[in-house]
Formats: C-alpha cells, structure tokens, sequence
C-alpha cells in the first residue's frame, strides 16, 4: 500500500511540474496566478482575474489550456454580445424542417471570458447556469457540459466607461478572485527578451483531461484534521459576526460576510494548495494562502468602509491575524 501511495503522489507531482513548466516558456513571472490556476483546475472551480490590460493574463489562460488535451475557447465580452452567442442557439434546416441545436463556445472544456463586465447582464445571467450547474438550456433541452469544464474571467479594474458590474451573485460562482500585478524590472527585461523577437513559442500537451480528474479525486480524499475545518468555518462566520471573533470594530465597515459557497471553496483550495506541494494533508498555512483569494470578492463593504480606504482585503487580512490558528 505505501509503494502505492508514493508512486500516485510522484505521479501527481510529476504531472504539475510539467504543466509550470510548459507555461514557463511563455510566461515570464506570475507565479502566483499561475499556481492559483492550476488550483482551480484542480478542483474545477472559476477563477476572476482582475489586472490592468498587458499583464499575460490571457496569454496565461490560453497557454495552460494548450498544455492539455483538451478544447478551449476565448470570448470576447463587448456591450454588443447576446446569450445566444455563449450558449449557443437553435437553427432552422430547411432540408429536414426541423429546428437543430448550433452550441456556442461555452460548450468547451476550458473558457476564456475575456473583459466579461463589458457584456450586458443578460449575457452575464446567462454564464450562471453553465458555472453554477455544468449545464446549458437550450430550446428546452438541457446539455451537460464535458468534464473538465473551466470559465477563467478577466476584468479591467482601472477602466469602467462601457462597463457593466457583475452582479454578486455572477461573482460568487468564482472559486477565486486574483489581483495580477505588474512584473518587477528583472522579470520585465526577461519578457523583452523572448517576446520582443515575435518568434511564436511552443507549448507541448502535457496532461489530459482524465488525469486531471483523477488528481481531483485524489485531491477530495485529502486529509483534513477536524481543527483546521473548525479553523476554515471560524474564518468564514467572522466575516458575517466579527464581533464573535472579537473584532468589533469591522462590524460597521462589513455589508454582507460570505457564504457557505466560501466554506466549500476555502477547503477546496486548501486540499489543492496542500497537494501541488506534495503532502496528502492540509495544514492551516494552506488556508491561510487560499483565504485572501477565495474571500476578497465575497465580503462587501460598507460606505464607511470606502470613505475609510479600507478594502475586503484588509478586513480579510485582520480576522485572520485575530482568528487563532490551531
């Protein structure tokens, strides 16, 4: 059993490495979102990135989608864009007279929402079901859409003419909410040096869909003791009753905590965070990584809260200096 063991967890290992590594011959730095990724594909929850225009944010999505074999889709949001060219439509053929189902790019196993809040909220409305439930209406016939089944969003922060803000409960469906900040200047030196030539650089298929699925598996039945679950559901309830947790003073700087939905997502990520390290347990440093990421977009402040400069961030930043780590 334990030659077993150690050869599933250097499998596992070996696969991840792969994928960093492939990604790494075309992105240079971003560390951060990259692993951050590799998280949600390993637990098969959406991802927002949110980042000033130029920072691979695309050309990272799109690159870790090539290195499985697997399909994959961009969209670009605008304020033009309907349902029926996400999800797809019904169409007439005259030669049978029947209607037939034309299925639109959601249908692949790896999505790219590009600037998704240029898209009007029928179109946003519109994504909940495929995120939420893995599934498409179509014509009153319900589609499963293929496992894996990923929808990576990006969103400009700095820009909002012709923009329309996702709707709390769009932005609840994303497992994590990323920040992509700028390259330091030795990372931007680099970037000039392999992009400035216009060379394209190949990306090798390293991983497939089953074995993705599999390490979501093996990543379900990681070990999590009863003191880090309590840890992750004390941090979650702290963003709703912080006086509970005694830090009183965030209670009029909070609108609404978040949801069961954070629990499940916060303990899904750790599991992820703890297996791309190569342990078969979770730790409370794993949730401690995840819990920024998973809860920034999901605690609203208040106007005392703006007109204080305090963001989601820094309350998340202090229940977990206040919550004790067992």
């Amino acid at each position: 059993m334990a030659t077993t063991v150690a050869t599933t967890n250097q499998a596992d290992i070996a696969l991840v490495h792969s994928v960093m590594r492939q990604v790494g011959k075309r992105v240079v730095g971003q560390e951060y979102m990259v692993e951050r990724l590799l998280v949600s594909l390993l637990t098969g929850g959406h991802v927002l990135l949110e980042g000033v225009p130029g920072l691979a944010k695309t050309l990272t999505v799109r690159t870790l989608a090539e290195t499985i074999d697997t399909t994959f889709q961009r969209i670009q949001f605008t304020p033009d864009l309907l349902p029926a060219d996400v999800l797809g439509t019904q169409v007439f053929e005259q030669a049978t007279g029947q209607f037939t189902v034309k299925r639109g790019p959601i249908f692949a196993n790896i999505v790219l929402a590009d600037e998704i809040n240029r898209a009007p909220a029928k179109v946003q409305a519109a994504l909940l079901e495929a995120m939420q439930e893995k599934q498409v209406t179509l014509g009153g016939h319900t589609f499963r859409l293929e496992e894996p089944f990923l929808v990576l969003a990006t969103q400009n922060p700095i820009e909002q003419e012709g923009t329309y803000p996702l709707p709390e409960a769009q932005v609840d469906r994303f497992m994590l909410k990323l920040h992509v900040d700028y390259p330091s200047r030795d990372e931007e030196k680099e970037i000039m040096r392999r992009m400035a030539s216009g060379i394209p650089i190949p990306i090798e298929v390293v991983a497939s869909p089953s074995a993705i699925l599999d390490a979501r598996r093996r990543i379900a039945e990681l070990y999590m003791d009863e003191r880090v679950v309590d840890y992750i559901v004390d941090i979650v309830t702290a963003t709703r009753r912080p006086a509970e947790a005694k830090l009183k003073d965030l209670t009029p700087l909070i609108e609404f905590g978040a949801s069961p939905r954070a629990t499940i997502a916060l303990a899904q990520s750790a599991r992820a965070h703890a297996f791309l390290r190569g342990r078969t347990y979770v730790t409370p440093d794993d949730v401690k990584a995840m819990a920024p990421d998973v809860l920034r977009h999901r605690v609203l402040t208040t106007y005392e809260a703006e007109a204080e400069d305090v963001t989601s961030d820094d309350i998340v930043k202090r229940i977990l200096g206040a919550i004790e780590s067992p």
